[in-house]
């Protein structure tokens, strides 16, 4: 009898340890991956106290006008963050207005017209851009470029929109190849391939019973992209160019070389000027300890603001979308 019993008993014995044995895995798989998502979260603290104990002292020297004066001498001391932030705006601003349409069709073309056999190499060969160095986009921009863009590209753009009221100004000064505009090109060949790809990626998760119910009802194939394809990757597509965004507002060398590295502001766009990356890359090396190291810390720090400001806009863009797209519904 007691045989029978120690007999019976044993599997529950076994399923006991097994149960105990998967209960201490689970609670070491979530503490190590709590620990994983926390290192990340005091890896940015870090760097958010390290940027600010460093800039510490400009800040307290020059307070929050630091960010809108447009001084820099490292003669005389006196340092503002204006230049440079206003060259890293608008040198990603023009990236961004190339390169998201330019993305667009790519994705557009690639997953809905493309032929079948050209649309893995066209897909590889777009891939494989972002895989370039931004150093080699750099010397791309300068020795090759930047000569074809200052003797036919800029003088043709200064005959034609050169020329229209108000916006003419953007076109004005001598066209010299290097400056804001080439930046901004030169960006926008750099962050083209990060968007397009993200958005051939989102594109082809759409079912394809919505395309092809879309297609029977005799929809048109730009009809079945703007209302089929586009809201329902919005979240995706949007995601692609704030990552494109992203790359763009922190890139160093290739802007290093071709946007001119001039401490001005300038209305047109022809004009040399610099960003927050390629102020750093040009001076850090040499800065000695005192308020100019402190205030290239300071544009570090203005940097990572801004950047945070556009990936909260961003949130705050696609949490709109649903609850309009909810109470359309």
């Amino acid at each position: 009898m007691m045989n029978t019993l120690e007999s019976a008993g044993a599997p529950t014995l076994v399923a006991a340890r097994i149960a105990r044995l998967q209960r201490i895995q689970d609670f070491l798989f979530h503490r190590v991956t709590q620990f994983f998502s926390l290192s990340v979260l005091f890896a940015l603290l870090g760097i958010i106290g390290s940027l600010f104990v460093n800039a510490w002292p400009a800040l307290k020297e020059f307070g929050p006008q630091f960010f809108i004066t447009p001084a820099w001498d490292i003669v005389n001391g006196e340092f503002g963050g204006l230049i440079a932030i206003y060259g890293t705006l608008v040198s990603s601003v023009i990236a961004l207005l190339i390169a998201v349409p330019l993305s667009f069709g790519i994705a557009f073309f690639l997953t809905e017209i493309c032929p079948p056999p050209l649309r893995r190499p066209l897909g590889t060969a777009v891939e494989l851009l972002a895989a370039v160095p931004s150093i080699i986009y750099g010397m791309f921009g300068l020795f090759v470029f930047a000569p074809i863009f200052g003797d036919y590209i800029e003088p043709a753009l200064q005959a034609t929109l050169g020329q229209i009221p108000l916006i003419g100004i953007l076109f004005s000064g001598p066209p010299n190849g290097i400056g804001m505009l080439c930046a901004g090109l030169i960006l926008a060949l750099m962050i083209l391939p990060f968007i397009a790809s993200v958005m051939r990626d989102v594109f082809e998760i759409v079912p394809p019973v919505l395309k092809e119910s879309a297609y029977g009802i005799g929809c048109t194939t730009w009809e079945v992209v703007r209302n089929i394809v586009l809201p329902y990757t919005k979240a995706g597509v949007i995601g692609g160019v704030m990552l494109g965004l992203g790359r763009a507002l922190g890139e160093t060398m290739a802007v290093t070389f071709v946007i001119g590295n001039a401490q001005r502001i300038s209305a047109s766009l022809f004009a040399p000027g610099s960003s927050i990356a390629s102020t750093l890359a040009n001076q850090f090396g040499e800065a000695e300890a005192g308020l100019h190291y402190s205030s290239l810390f300071a544009l570090g720090l203005a940097l990572f603001f801004i950047t945070f400001v556009v990936l909260a806009f961003a949130k705050w863009m696609l949490i709109s979308m649903e609850k309009k797209q909810g109470l359309k519904s």
